[in-house]
């Protein structure tokens, strides 16, 4: 029985499998995709905005950061004024060994390649024929000089006669003819056996100069003959050395104005090789094809540094001259020429730049800096006209630009 200040409850109707939802529901659950939708977008659009904001803000709050670059600050100095060019060298003299005399090759006497003083001993050609035609040649002699004696005998025993007109001066002006004669027959005779000794010591070929040999032409046991086909080596005076180059009429005028200009040799590293050269011959004419002007220097070069037939860079100091001194690192070669990149004013400025030789590691510069320049010698593919750079002295960079070590990650 129901109470009766209690309403009696009615159950709430109930729905069946399948059935459909109240209109009212589907608008609302629209609404709460479309804000569950819209708040996810905003919040990612939040998100990128804000990273891309402190991209482009950087440390400095809007402005990019400097780039570390190292530069040498530049200032004037006397550096030389040098031409260079590409010469060739050779032996201050060259000589041809050959064969004097016609004989069989029996010994060679010296070692290829190898110094040999003037005087020395180099092949030895067959001895025995010279030696029986110098014996002809004495005996020859001795013959000649008895009847030039028998001659002079026969004159002076006719003199007197002639004298006393006991014989007819005919007779006696014949035997002063025949001792004439027979003394004449005595110098060709002096003569030829002076010529027999000579041919003789010619089968001893020595070196006529001091020098390095060259390969032996004729090997032992072959027939030599004097003449055309008589070369047996050759030798070549290094000590002194000759090089010879050219330079342009341009050049030429810079030499003539220094009174005491200096040559020396530079290697492919552009140190020094040789040095206390000296100009020893310059061309009185131009090569009408090239423009320029035979010269040719001697070198002392006792320790054989330079090889004769080898090419190498001859560098003529003539005088000094104020300019800048960067390194060849800087240096950079554009369409418009070479420039290099200043920091002023704490940015990057580009420089064109007269250049001149290399001294050692540096390239000379005559314009385009100012005294105190900072010249800038590393990243320079990155450098933009106008950036912010924070230079640092070569001393310290090595350290500025080391990278640091992450930590190590603790173990779990």
């Amino acid at each position: 029985m129901a109470h009766p200040h209690v309403p009696a409850l009615r159950p709430l109707p109930s729905r069946a499998a399948g059935a459909a939802r109240p209109a009212v529901f589907a608008p609302l659950r629209g609404l709460v995709l479309a804000l569950s939708a819209a708040a996810l977008l905003a919040a990612c659009g939040e998100q990128g905005g804000g990273g891309d904001q402190a991209h482009a803000a950087g440390p400095g709050g809007g402005a990019p950061p400097a780039m570390p670059v190292t530069a040498v600050t530049v200032r004037r100095e006397m550096v030389p004024v040098t031409l260079e060019a590409v010469g060739q060298a050779e032996g201050s003299k060259e000589v041809e060994v050959r064969a004097r005399v016609s004989g069989l090759l029996e010994r060679k006497l010296y070692e290829e390649g190898k110094r040999v003083k003037a005087g020395a001993p180099m092949f030895q050609i067959e001895r025995a024929p010279f030696e029986i035609a110098l014996q002809q040649a004495r005996a020859n002699l001795a013959q000649r000089v008895a009847q030039l004696e028998q001659a002079r005998r026969e004159a002076q025993r006719l003199r007197p006669l002639a004298e006393q007109q006991a014989i007819s001066q005919r007779e006696y002006d014949d035997a002063a003819s025949s001792a004439s004669l027979a003394e004449a027959a005595v110098a060709a005779a002096q003569a030829a056996v002076r010529e027999a000794e000579l041919n003789l010591s010619y089968t001893s070929v020595v070196a006529p100069i001091s020098g390095i040999t060259g390969r032996s032409q004729k090997s032992q046991g072959s027939l030599v003959a004097a003449g055309t086909d008589s070369l047996l080596t050759t030798i070549t005076q290094t000590d002194p050395i000759w090089v010879r180059f050219s330079f342009s009429e341009s050049e030429l005028a810079q030499l003539r104005e220094s009174r005491q200009a200096q040559v020396r040799l530079l290697g492919p590293d552009g140190q020094p090789v040789l040095d206390q050269g000296r100009l020893n011959f310059a061309g009185s004419t131009v090569d009408p094809r090239l423009g320029t002007v035979q010269l040719r220097a001697e070198f002392p070069n006792p320790d054989l540094a330079v090889l004769p037939g080898q090419f190498v860079r001859a560098q003529v100091v003539a005088g000094q001259v104020e300019a800048f001194k960067v390194p060849q690192s800087a240096v950079m070669q554009t369409e418009q020429g070479r420039m290099v990149w200043v920091v002023r004013e704490g940015k990057a400025t580009p420089a064109p730049v007269e250049t001149g030789p290399w001294v050692g590691s540096d390239w000379v510069i005559y314009k385009g800096l100012q005294e105190g320049d900072q010249v800038v010698v590393d990243n320079l593919m990155k450098l933009q006209p106008g950036a912010p750079v924070a230079p640092r002295a070569p001393g310290a960079a090595g350290a500025a630009s080391e990278p640091q070590q992450p930590a190590p990650a603790a173990s779990r």
